[in-house]
């Protein structure tokens, strides 16, 4: 829609209701509060970016950290990983890991269950990651992991933001519009007796 009656034109004259001799005190502070929460909105932009930013850091560190005592190895199977069997009631069979053989930095042998395509047979090789005492840990974390968790947590906490600053003008609009119904009302109930607009 175009011209005076489009969203544009009714979203400028909510947003600058001073040029209209009609608005009332309380469209211009429900402008004003407008005004404002379009101004934190774009506020909490840079404050979203250091937030992220200052968690990257510590995802970074925190990466290295994890890095540092951990380290990528082989794992072989001692017996053949389990076939998933599917069928008509269930996805299939529990992930349950299978018996794995690996040595560690120092030449120690360990034993432990690890995670392998299901149907691998006995001697199979498996990529797992280890601690320091040679025991099975988790994989790292990366770069990569680091600057995806500190885009969300910045994009999280401004829609967070967002979200309460439309929530407040959503309420104060909703208290507004109630006050301005009454007013009505009251103006109706004073018209037929008076003949005229109080």
């Amino acid at each position: 829609m175009h011209g005076s009656s489009g969203p544009i034109a009714r979203f400028r004259r909510r947003l600058f209701p001073g040029h209209n001799s009609l608005a009332r005190g309380s469209d211009r502070f429900e402008a004003l509060l407008l005004k404002l929460v379009i101004l934190a909105a774009l506020l909490a932009i840079p404050v979203a970016a250091a937030v992220g930013s200052a968690n990257h850091g510590r995802q970074v560190a925190a990466a290295a950290t994890d890095a540092a005592g951990r380290h990528a190895t082989t794992a072989y199977l001692l017996k053949a990983a389990p076939v998933r069997i599917v069928d008509s009631e269930s996805v299939g069979t529990d992930d349950s890991a299978t018996e794995a053989a690996w040595t560690d930095s120092r030449g120690a042998r360990h034993t432990g269950g690890v995670f392998a395509t299901p149907g691998s047979p006995a001697g199979s090789p498996v990529p797992i990651w280890i601690d320091a005492r040679g025991d099975l840990t988790a994989a790292p974390r990366t770069a990569s992991t680091a600057v995806f968790d500190s885009v969300l947590v910045g994009l999280w906490l401004w829609f967070a933001v967002v979200a309460a600053l439309v929530l407040l003008h959503r309420v104060v609009r909703l208290v507004l519009d109630r006050q301005r119904a009454a007013a009505w009302e009251r103006a109706w109930a004073v018209y037929p007796r008076s003949g005229s607009w109080p």
